[in-house]
C-alpha cells in the first residue's frame, strides 16, 4: 500500500474500532491470513476482519466499510474450496458472522424455525431434536461448523437430501442486508402484519439472494420449515461391481423416493473415509448407536456388528451405494428398505452390513478433521448435477480426462476419489475429489482437533502437484459446462455467468447494480465484477 492507502486504510480501522470496539476488528497479519484463505486455495489478504457481535453492530458496520470503497466480503464457516470468500484485492474488509448465532424462534404450532446467518446446521438439529421436529434437509458433513448463511449463500445439501434436497429448497423467507444498510425482506415476512410462514405470495425473492455467494446481500436470517422428525429409521448398504450398475442404482433409488440420503463411494472414497478411524473414534460410535437405538440389547448387537464390519471395507475394490430410510413407523420404513433391496439386487448388488449409513446418522455432525488426510495429504472437490439420463455421460467423459492425465498423476502423486449423490428425484450430483500432498493452509492446521493434526506432519510444498490439481479441475470446470451441468459452491471456480444465457444475464447484471451499484459485495464471485 502507499501512503495515501495506508491513511485510508487507518481510518477505515479507526471507524470500525469507534463502532464496534477494538476486540471485534482483528488487524493480526495471521488472523487475516486464515480468514483470507479457504480450504483450497489464497490469494490477496484482507486489510481486516470484523467479527460483529450482533446484529445490530452488522448494519451500522456494512455502509460505514461501503463508503470507504473497500470491498465486502462475508465468511460463515469457511468450509468451502471454490475461491468463495478470498480476496482478490488486499482492500477488503472480511465479515465472520458467526457470531450471529442467534435461534431467534421455533415456532412448533406454525412449523418453522427463524434463526441468524451465524447459526451452525449442528446447532439447529440439537436446538429441535427434544421437541420431536427436525428440518427436512438438516445439514452438511461440515455442519458443526458450516453456517446457515454459508448454506444459503453456497448450495449446502446432504443429510436428507434425496427426499428433500437442499437449504434452498427448505428456506422460507430470509432477511438480507444491502450495502448502504437497507434490509431486505423476503417471502411473507416481507409483508406488514406478517409471519415468516410462506414463500412465495407473488414472485419468490428469496431465489434472488440463493447461491449467489454473498454477491447480491448480505444474510442476516433465515426462516425454515420443518417436519416431525421420523420415529423410524434403517439403513443399507450394497457393493456393486463397476461404477455403472452403482450409480445406476442410485438413480433408480433416487427416482423411487424411498430414502432420505442415498450416495456412493467409489473404492479410493471408502478406503479414505475409513482410513482415520481408530478404537478411539469407534468406541464413540459405539455409545452413539446404541443410544440412538430403542433396545440397548439390539443397539449394543448394531455397534458392535458395525465396528466389525466397516474395517473389513478397507481392502475391497468395490463401489458402494449407502442409504438411509426414515418414515413414522416400522412397516412403511421396511417397504422402502425392501423395494431399494430389490432395486439393487436387480442391478448386480450384494447387500453387505450397513456400517457406513448407519455411522454417518450416528453422529451426523463429528469434527472437522477431515479437512486434511490421516497421513497429511490434502483434498479438493468439484461438483456438477446432471439429470438422471446424463449421469452415465458424465462419469464416461469426466473419465476420458482422468485417463489422459493418469501417467502424470501417478508420477507426481494426484489420486482422485469420486462421490455419487441423489438429490430430490430428479438430480444426480458427480462429485470428484483430488487428492495430493502439498503444503498446509492455515484452515487445515487450525480446524481439526489437536488429538488428530499433531499425529501427522505436515508435507512439503509441492508444486507440481498443486500445478497439476488446478489443470484437472479447470479442465473439468469446462466439461460440466459443455453439458450443461449445474454446481453447488460456485464460487470464483465455475463457469457461471459465461454459460448464462445473454438474457438471462443482462437481467442479473441489472439486479446486482441495483442491489450493489458500486460491486462491492465480494468482487468476482459467480462472474460478476
Amino acid at each position: 500500500m502507499n501512503s495515501s492507502s495506508n491513511k485510508k486504510n487507518d481510518q477505515l480501522i479507526s471507524d470500525l474500532n469507534d463502532i464496534l470496539g477494538e476486540s471485534s476488528v482483528v488487524i493480526d497479519k495471521s488472523e487475516r491470513e486464515f480468514y483470507s484463505a479457504d480450504v483450497y486455495s489464497k490469494d490477496k489478504v484482507c486489510s481486516a476482519v470484523v467479527r460483529p457481535k450482533n446484529k445490530e453492530f452488522l448494519i451500522k458496520a456494512i455502509p460505514i466499510v461501503s463508503k470507504s470503497g473497500y470491498s465486502i466480503i462475508v465468511r460463515g464457516g469457511g468450509m468451502s474450496y471454490t475461491k468463495g470468500y478470498v480476496p482478490t484485492k488486499e482492500d477488503t474488509i472480511i465479515f465472520d458472522l458467526s457470531l450471529l448465532n442467534k435461534i431467534i424462534e421455533v415456532n412448533e404450532a406454525d412449523m418453522y424455525i427463524t434463526v441468524e446467518a451465524g447459526v451452525t446446521w449442528k446447532e439447529i438439529y440439537e436446538k429441535l431434536k427434544p421437541t420431536g421436529l427436525r428440518l427436512p434437509f438438516f445439514g452438511t458433513f461440515s455442519g458443526v461448523r458450516a453456517t446457515v448463511g454459508g448454506g444459503l449463500s453456497q448450495g449446502a445439501l446432504f443429510m436428507g437430501t434425496a427426499r428433500y434436497g437442499q437449504a434452498a429448497d427448505i428456506v422460507l423467507s430470509m432477511e438480507v442486508l444491502l450495502p448502504d444498510g437497507t434490509l431486505i425482506k423476503t417471502g411473507q415476512s416481507g409483508f406488514k402484519n406478517s409471519k415468516p410462514f410462506y414463500r412465495t405470495y407473488g414472485p419468490d425473492l428469496n431465489g434472488i439472494f440463493i447461491h449467489d455467494g454473498g454477491s447480491l446481500g448480505v444474510k442476516t436470517q433465515a426462516t425454515f420449515r420443518l417436519i416431525t422428525a421420523p420415529k423410524q429409521t434403517d439403513y443399507l448398504t450394497f457393493v456393486f461391481p463397476d461404477v455403472n450398475s452403482a450409480c445406476s442404482s442410485l438413480s433408480l433409488v433416487a427416482k423411487s423416493g424411498a430414502a432420505e440420503e442415498a450416495y456412493v463411494f467409489d473404492p479410493i472414497s471408502t478406503k479414505k473415509n475409513l482410513s482415520t478411524l481408530n478404537i478411539k473414534e469407534d468406541l464413540k460410535t459405539l455409545a452413539k448407536v446404541t443410544t440412538n437405538q430403542s433396545s440397548i440389547k439390539k443397539g449394543i448387537i448394531d455397534a458392535s456388528n458395525l465396528i466389525l464390519s466397516g474395517k473389513k471395507f478397507i481392502n475391497k475394490d468395490m463401489f458402494s451405494l449407502h442409504v438411509v430410510c426414515a418414515g413414522r413407523r416400522i412397516n412403511s420404513v421396511k417397504d422402502d428398505i425392501n423395494l431399494i433391496r430389490d432395486i439393487c439386487i436387480k442391478n448386480k448388488g450384494n447387500e453387505i452390513p450397513n456400517s457406513i449409513p448407519k455411522a454417518v446418522r450416528s453422529n451426523p455432525f463429528k469434527p472437522l478433521n477431515g479437512v486434511i488426510g490421516s497421513k497429511g495429504d490434502r483434498w479438493v472437490a468439484l461438483n456438477a448435477k446432471v439429470p438422471h439420463s446424463q449421469s452415465q455421460k458424465i462419469i464416461d467423459e469426466a473419465d476420458k480426462i482422468l485417463e489422459r492425465y493418469k501417467d502424470e498423476m501417478e508420477r507426481i502423486g494426484v489420486s482422485v476419489s469420486r462421490l455419487f449423490i441423489a438429490i430430490g428425484t430428479h438430480a444426480f450430483s458427480y462429485e470428484p475429489v483430488f487428492h495430493w500432498y502439498d503444503s498446509w493452509l492455515p484452515i487445515h492446521k487450525r480446524i481439526p482437533e489437536k488429538s488428530y493434526i499433531t499425529k501427522i506432519k505436515e508435507p512439503k510444498e509441492n508444486v507440481d502437484a498443486a500445478l497439476l490439481v488446478e489443470k484437472l479441475r479447470r479442465e473439468m470446470v469446462e466439461l460440466f459446462a459443455s453439458l450443461g451441468a449445474s454446481s453447488n459452491q460456485i464460487g470464483k471456480t465455475y463457469l457461471y455467468s459465461e454459460m448464462l444465457n445473454p438474457n438471462t444475464l443482462s437481467l442479473l447484471k441489472s439486479i446486482k447494480n441495483y442491489l450493489d451499484p458500486n460491486a462491492q459485495l465480494n468482487p468476482g464471485v459467480i462472474g460478476l465484477n
